[in-house]
């Protein structure tokens, strides 16, 4: 038999544990476009790098990412490489992925996905571990196309999307609808050129509109930046959406509807932290501060058109107005 007799002032002090460092948090998100795009693509990414700040850094939460993935196989095969390769939640962000991330799901039950913009978690088809998002743009397109209209000299304002679907038919539709109601008898024409990527369809787009008398221009998606460029060169005024996009022409940009994403992304997270790995659906609205209106400080807004845009926001969120 083994005894063991402490003495007190006699035995040597016992060593303190060291603690175990803590196990940073994985995120892996795979994009159709490029980080710095101004659009879509950067507003998730920043809003990843401001929750990894808020949780302490790298040693906090890991951040790994794959831009430019316009072909879906190709997306497909990152997000199953990151799937495989153990990271904690791996985010689809492009409603393209759909139908990848609910095939590769289910091979990995452990791991959470997030995908949009979409309201569906695959639920129906019995997958528990996928979280969907989706940027109610249609509330930020209603309010800017409120100040187009009232800012309009022609009554006459162009509209371009990739494609009619995700947040950018949400976008379109809002504008065009709170255009025509802050003034009515305002032409709104609305064209979509099929590709998400292609920056001299939507540059071609835009000298289309301006040739039919608009001087107010906005659009959705990573290729607006060959519009942007043709309503700097042609003196027209900008409204810009999913990032702040003033920087690209500060003499042309009105304001843009931002997306903060870093609300649901925290939510993720400490869903999956608690073993919640799917199954929740999130919106990006003005009343849960998911969207924001960005002025450009460079460009007046007259005070009148400013009100009627504040008074648009408030009855988005008392529901008054629904875009």
């Amino acid at each position: 038999m083994l005894v063991v007799i402490l003495v007190a002032g006699c035995a040597p002090a016992a060593a303190t544990p060291t603690p175990e460092a803590a196990t940073a948090f994985k995120v892996a998100i795979v994009m159709p476009s490029s980080i710095t795009d101004m659009a879509f693509s950067q507003s998730m990414f920043e809003g990843l790098k401001k929750v990894q700040a808020e949780m302490g850094g790298e040693s906090a939460m890991e951040i790994a990412y794959s831009e430019n993935l316009f072909k879906v196989p190709d997306a497909a095969a990152a997000i199953r490489d990151y799937a495989d390769k153990g990271y904690n939640l791996v985010i689809a962000h492009g409603s393209q992925y759909g139908t990848s991330l609910e095939q590769v799901a289910p091979d990995f039950p452990n791991t959470a996905f997030a995908w949009g913009t979409s309201m569906d978690t695959f639920q129906a088809s019995g997958i528990n571990n996928v979280f969907a998002y989706q940027a109610e743009a249609q509330q930020g397109g209603y309010v800017l196309g409120t100040i187009a209209a009232l800012m309009s000299k022609t009554g006459i304002i162009g509209e371009t999307g990739p494609v009619d679907a995700g947040d950018a038919k949400l976008y379109i539709e809002g504008f065009q609808k709170g255009a025509e109601a802050a003034k009515p008898g305002t032409t709104v024409s609305v064209t979509y050129t099929g590709s998400f990527s292609d920056v001299s369809l939507m540059a071609t787009a835009a000298e289309t509109h301006i040739a039919a008398g608009a001087d107010m221009l906005t659009g959705s998606s990573q290729s607006v930046v060959g519009a942007i460029g043709v309503a700097k060169d042609k003196g027209v005024y900008w409204f810009g959406t999913q990032w702040d996009q003033t920087s690209l022409a500060p003499e042309a940009v009105v304001a843009s509807q931002v997306y903060d994403w870093t609300g649901i992304l925290k939510d993720m997270i400490a869903s999956v932290q608690k073993g919640v790995m799917g199954g929740k659906a999130y919106t990006l609205t003005f009343k849960n501060g998911g969207l924001v209106i960005a002025y450009n400080s460079a460009i007046t807004v007259p005070a009148e058109v400013k009100t009627a845009a504040d008074a648009a926001i408030a009855g988005i969120n008392d529901g008054t107005i629904v875009p």
